[in-house]
Formats: structure tokens, sequence, C-alpha cells
């Protein structure tokens, strides 16, 4: 049993990619190719922003959209310690410091009363250098953030709101589409992602036309009229056209695909939420996931993981070890205890296998062999 499975997918829609290969190998345009710029289009079309400018990762998408706002040194970036190091690691690439936020108990994301607390905090410290200029609110597991809460915190503060919507592209928050959340959003196509491509890529998704200039300019190394007048710093941060290629039909299943990681999410509840020890995810009203991960909460992570490993179920960890507590950003000053909430999550969240190919009678397997464990002490041994 895969936990994720790309090949089932392909398997489904591989005719068509093959032939948008060979168009891309037949034109030869393999850097910003046509293919770039339908993908764009129709990203932009489906999020519901003006602008949508594909990049080479989901990282440089965060960089990116960092960079086209100034962010850089004795700047303070509000952020989670719960979830992939990129979100925080492109605030400490520009000189900035990430400011980590303790997460709501319930959703994981970034909770607003700590976020304003820690705000607040900052501001009113004469002692403290930093001036707060942005937050990036991560749309965990798929699962959007409280935009409302965090936006309304944003604008009394006047700082940048970046939606971290790399795990969050087909979920929606009160009607409107992942990405189109904040001032300007990134997202991802790593081939794990629920819109993932074959290789590395991303995308940045805003409706300011000035600052949108501004990022198509720093992808091509900060160029100009043409590409050897450089009229900023930038980087090389195309997205290649053979992968605009592959997305480009999986974009045309990408609703479908979102409707079915929904039923495989109902069908996990309907059972996960009659097994005692064991919390499956809550999505709170007027949310929607993309369920890019199914996420249950046990305090017998390890054992459990065990005893499904033995059954042919295979489970993941995201995250761990929260950021605060990771040797990169121990210059920071964090310890253990300065953000309960993340610890205690990261020391029992288990992620069960997600995909929209996965089929109601393994789901029911998965679900049957949690609650065994649950109730029979040889199951785990």
């Amino acid at each position: 049993m895969p936990f994720i499975d790309l090949q089932a997918q392909q398997k489904r829609i591989r005719l068509q990619v093959e032939k948008r290969l060979r168009d891309v190998l037949d034109h030869g345009k393999y850097i910003m190719g046509p293919e770039v710029f339908e993908l764009e289009t129709l990203l932009a079309e489906y999020v519901g922003v003006k602008h949508c400018i594909s990049v080479s990762s989901g990282t440089d998408a965060l960089f990116m959209a960092l960079m086209a706002y100034g962010i850089g040194p004795g700047d303070a970036v509000f952020t989670t310690p719960f979830t992939f190091v990129a979100t925080a690691e492109v605030i400490s690439l520009l000189g900035a410091t990430p400011v980590f936020v303790d997460i709501d108990p319930q959703t994981y994301n970034l909770c607003p009363g700590a976020l304003e607390t820690a705000i607040s905090k900052l501001v009113e410290d004469e002692g403290n250098d930093l001036i707060p200029k942005g937050i990036i609110p991560v749309d965990l597991f798929g699962l959007p953030a409280d935009y409302d809460s965090i936006n309304a915190i944003a604008r009394r503060f006047d700082l940048l709101v970046l939606e971290d919507a790399a795990q969050g592209l087909g979920g929606s928050y009160k009607g409107r589409q992942s990405g189109s959340l904040a001032d300007i959003a990134a997202t991802s196509f790593f081939p794990a992602k629920p819109l993932g491509g074959y290789g590395d890529g991303g995308a940045i998704f805003l409706s300011d036309d000035e600052i949108a200039e501004k990022l198509r300019s720093i992808r091509v190394h900060g160029q100009g009229a043409d590409k050897y007048e450089n009229i900023r710093i930038g980087i090389n941060g195309r997205l290649d056209t053979l992968q605009a290629a592959v997305l480009l039909p999986k974009i045309e299943i990408f609703p479908e695909e979102i409707n079915e990681r929904q039923r495989v999410a109902d069908t996990y509840g309907q059972f996960l939420e009659k097994i005692p020890g064991i919390t499956p995810p809550t999505i709170p009203d007027g949310y929607t996931s993309a369920w890019a991960q199914y996420s249950i909460l046990t305090d017998q992570r390890a054992d459990l993981a065990n005893a499904l490993k033995k059954q042919g179920i295979p489970t993941a960890i995201y995250y761990p070890k929260p950021l605060h507590q990771q040797t990169a950003f121990s210059g920071l000053g964090y310890q253990a205890g300065d953000f309960p909430v993340s610890e205690d999550v990261a020391g029992r969240i288990l992620s069960l296998p997600m995909h929209p190919y996965l089929e109601d009678k393994d789901i029911m397997r998965i679900c049957d062999c949690i609650s065994t464990f649950q109730t029979d002490a040889d199951f785990a041994q």
C-alpha cells in the first residue's frame, strides 16, 4: 500500500502527459515556453487572482515573495514553528529574523491570539531592534489558516501577509481559494503535493500589478527590458517548460482529485472518531482542506506506526521536531517549552496514507488495524 500513489495518477493521465512532453520536445522552448504561460493563466483563474508567476520551487516562491517586498536585515517576520523548514529558512536567508508563534491546538495552524501577543510584545520592547514587517501563516496539511483574524492583525500593525500555501492549493476559506487569502501567496509543485509535478516547481499568486512586475524581473536575474539589462538583484527562479507541460494535464483533473481527497478524509473520519485514544483532524465551519496529509494524534505514535508497518501500512511524521528546536535556528535563543502546543503536537502527530486513489476497502483496513491496536495489546507485538 503506497503512502501517496503517484503511479495510479500517472496511469490515468500518462497519454496526456506524454503528448504535452512531445509538444515541448517538438518546439524546443525548454525555458519560458508557451506551456509556462498557459499554466500561469489557468492557475490564476483557478485561484481567483490577477497574477500567477511560476517559479522553480515552493521555497523560491516564498523567498522571491519576501524579496519583492524588500524584507531584509533588521526585519521581523512572524511564523509558525510547526511547519517545514523552508517557511522560516527563507526569512533567515534574506537576513531577516523569524519570530515564532505557537499554533492553535485544533487546527495546528498559526494561532491569531498568540500572534497578536507576540507582535505587541516586540513592538513594546524598548530594547528590541527588530522592526515587525510580515507574517507567514501556513496552510498546514491543506487547511487554510484563520485569515480573517490574521489579516485584521496585520492591518493593525501594517504588516505584509504571505500565505504559505505549499500544501494548501485546492483548499478554501469562507468561499475563497487557498492562494488568494493574503497579500501574496506561494505554493509548491513538489511531486507529493496535491498538485505536484515530476520534479521541483512552485508558483506565486497575487493581484498587485507592481509587485507582479517586480517578481517577473526577480525570477530572471532581475532583468529589465531585455535579458542583458539587470535593474535589480534577482535569482534564476524560472519553472522549466517540461514541468509546466506535466502540470497541465494534472490541472484538468485537479478539482476531481480534491473531491476524492475529501471522500478519503470523510471515510477516515467516520471510523477514526469512534476509536478511543485517536484524535482525527478538525476542520472548522467555512473551511475546506486540500488534504495534503491526513494526520491524527496518538499518545502511542511509535508503537502504532510500528504495528501498522507490520501490516504493510505506511505512515509518516510531519513534523517530529518544531523549528525552534532545530539546530539551524538555535541562534534565535528559543528553548524547549517556549511553544507548548507545537511541541505537544510534534510529539503525537502521525500521518496516514492519503491520496485520491485510496479505496474505501483500504481505508477501512487501516482503521480496523488502528482500532485493533487500541484494544488488543497483542496486536502491537
